[in-house]
């Protein structure tokens, strides 16, 4: 079949005609895939080797500008893919996904590792001064250089072999790992069938289970899932300590259980692997590699940061576990306190001391006011507006699309908006994107998506957000605004395209706005009454900002430490996961009524590809400048300083990898911060 014929019949290779230049979903089906990734790298592979044995002498245009415009089918073909292979995948989904992954990873390989590719590469930087480049694109150039030279394009023939069919194997182990989390999630379900089965649970509980019930063919009946915003209030409120610790450790065991879905093999075999790597590129270790290039630098840099906040934590954390106990033992409860105890106890806990509970404060959290509450922020600081678009064909009945408008009316980009969960959505939230922002092949605007798991509400009724949920969609929509603010040329060095450690801050910063009083009044309405949250509950809420600290940064931070110590161990003999984990958490003295927010096994963010490995560190790296940046517009007495908030704009959140991440964030403050307003923050200073 010729590729004219191909596009013709195949909607992901034809030219997509709908709204916004969204990719035309009503009209793909599974079996189109296949073909397309066939035609798409076929054509890569053609344009890369048309750029490698170009016989003029190389320049910036027919070498690095060729290169950013090379697979662009391959992209609009894969974007759309693995957007969906996350957000609503299938058994078909998955094995396309389990076929393409080594073979995505093989052309990145031939990419990567090509002689005559590399020479022009390395001819450009060795002359980089000669040649007249503005910033971006100096920059693009030396990002190229160095994404080459990390691949392994400098070594000789048997390493840049090795190096090939190391990434293809850990690109197969990467999607064998995320779809064996994604099954035991779909697969688990806690079948709560009496009353007595449903103790403790308040009514907005009850209603989600209900529905969840309804959606795996229980109707009548309640369901917990393992999806966060089920498991989570379940443990918070379930009187049934026997169910709750049944559930906390089905959560807890996701990838763990011998048979198909078991990962600990998996992640012995990533190790091993990524280890390797990073002796034939010359590291010491696998964390060594990674952190070369990013703004901490080092293994121990990063390890200076997370155990400088360790020992306050930890010694906070010890602190509230007692308070649990006591309290405890003065319900007349006889027992030790343990992990699946933890979340039931403390929201008793704040309940008494912040005479707070979810239940009271899950009213004034509607999921729609709070879109619209990240949408009005934007507005303020950045002079966005977004307008829903009605009627166009988008990839699940629950996704909504909105229009972004600048201030001008000048038309952003499209976001998508996918908020509730289901069986074929990983667990987790994230932002991606089925088209970047760029300007080399022509003013093209992004469409952004941000992927969440909230709880779906029985049909007619508004769906209701914890706190903490409101305030992961305000960290996600931070990552949206990375992304549809962009503005650059370079598809290379596009919105979130910058260092691992630099891309949560517009994300974490974002985040600030949601606990700002002028925010909750405007937007924190009664389910029912309509009514704002009444200032002495906002006190409230605010005072009990720092409750838990403890707990929760004692969970994130040993999850980061055992990424980095796993990828700076000695490597040698077999691999036993269960050993290193426990090897972490002794080494640290984790308090024994924790967990790891993120256990080997289900670790997705380092073991399913190499996005955060040796580097989950990275939202605490950010939040150090998070919470300087935001100190930065409370010290000027207006949350929304317009001239900040322009500065903000330009040098974070537009400006994608335009320049070194240090440069970026001193031209928005002024300088670097330390760890002291993060300290301060999370009330351990």
């Amino acid at each position: 079949m010729t590729d004219a014929v191909a596009s013709d019949r195949n909607p992901l290779l034809a030219e997509w005609s709908a709204p916004f230049g969204l990719p035309p979903f009503a009209d793909i089906e599974t079996w189109h895939y296949e073909p397309a990734f066939d035609t798409a790298l076929a054509q890569a592979r053609q344009a890369v080797d048309a750029i490698a044995a170009n016989p003029d002498a190389p320049s910036f245009a027919n070498t690095i500008e060729a290169m950013e415009l090379s697979g662009s089918e391959l992209t609009r073909v894969a974007s759309v893919f693995f957007n969906l292979s996350g957000s609503h995948t299938s058994d078909e989904l998955q094995r396309i996904e389990r076929e393409m992954a080594p073979r995505l990873a093989r052309h990145s390989s031939e990419t990567l590792l090509n002689q005559a590719l590399f020479a022009r590469v390395a001819a450009l930087w060795e002359k980089r001064g000669e040649l007249g480049l503005d910033e971006e694109q100096a920059r693009v150039l030396e990002r190229y250089h160095r994404m080459f030279t990390r691949a392994g394009a400098g070594l000789d023939d048997a390493g840049r072999a090795r190096m090939a069919e190391i990434s293809q194997r850990l690109a197969v182990l990467g999607t064998q790992f995320s779809q064996n989390v994604l099954a035991d999630e779909a697969g688990y379900q806690l079948l709560l069938e009496s009353e007595a089965d449903l103790a403790g649970l308040p009514p907005f509980l009850r209603q989600a289970a209900a529905e969840a019930a309804s959606e795996r063919g229980h109707p009548g009946k309640h369901v917990i899932t393992l999806s966060r915003s089920l498991i989570e209030p379940f443990l918070q409120f379930s009187t049934r300590r026997d169910l709750r610790e049944i559930a906390f450790n089905a959560w807890s065991a996701r990838g763990e259980a011998e048979g198909d879905t078991d990962n600990r093999a998996v992640i012995a075999e990533i190790l091993t692997l990524r280890d390797e790597r990073a002796k034939l590129l010359g590291f010491d270790s696998f964390a060594a590699y990674k952190l070369d290039d990013t703004m901490a630098g080092t293994p121990q840099a990063v390890r200076e940061l997370l155990e400088t906040v360790w020992s306050p934590a930890a010694a906070q954390a010890r602190k509230e576990a007692e308070a649990l106990q006591r309290l405890a033992t003065e319900n007349g409860d006889n027992i030790a306190l343990a992990p699946w105890d933890w979340r039931f106890y403390a929201e008793k806990l704040r309940s008494r001391d912040h005479a707070l509970d979810e239940a009271e404060l899950k009213p004034y959290f509607q999921l729609e006011n709070m879109i619209q509450a990240a949408f009005h922020t934007a507005g303020r600081l950045f002079g966005l507006s977004f307008r829903e678009v009605e009627g166009v064909a988008l990839y699940h009945p629950d996704v909504r699309a909105f229009e972004v408008l600048d201030a001008d009316g000048a038309h952003v980009g499209l976001f998508l908006g996918d908020y509730f969960n289901r069986s074929t959505k990983r667990s987790g939230a994230w932002m991606s994107a089925f088209r970047r922002q760029e300007k080399l092949a022509g003013n093209i605007r992004p469409i952004i998506v941000n992927v969440m798991n909230f709880a779906k509400a029985p049909k007619g009724e508004p769906a209701l957000l914890t706190f903490d949920d409101a305030r992961t969609l305000f960290h996600e929509f931070g990552h949206a605004l990375h992304g549809l603010l962009s503005d650059v040329t370079y598809p290379m060095i596009s919105g979130t395209s910058v260092s691992r450690d630099f891309v949560e801050l517009p994300s974490q910063l974002y985040e600030h706005w949601l606990s700002e009083p002028e925010i909750l009044t405007r937007f924190a309405l009664h389910v029912e009454t309509g009514e704002p949250m009444p200032a002495e509950l906002m006190e409230r809420v605010l005072a009990a900002r720092n409750f838990n600290q403890g707990f929760a940064t004692v969970e994130y931070l040993a999850s980061a430490l055992f990424d980095l110590d796993v990828h700076t161990r000695e490597a040698g003999g077999a691999i036993d996961v269960a050993a290193l984990e426990r090897e972490t958490l002794t080494r640290i003295g984790m308090p024994g009524e924790i967990t790891m927010r993120h256990r080997p096994t289900h670790f997705a963010h380092v073991f399913s590809g190499d996005g955060y490995s040796a580097g989950y560190y990275s939202y605490m790296w950010s939040e150090v400048m998070d919470a300087d940046a935001f100190t930065a517009f409370e010290e000027t007495g207006d949350i929304f300083n317009a001239e900040l908030a322009r500065r903000l704009r330009e040098a974070i959140y537009s400006a994608g990898g335009r320049q070194d991440p240090k440069e970026a964030y001193v031209a928005f403050r002024g300088a670097l911060p330390d760890a002291g307003p993060l300290l301060k923050k999370r009330g351990f200073a």
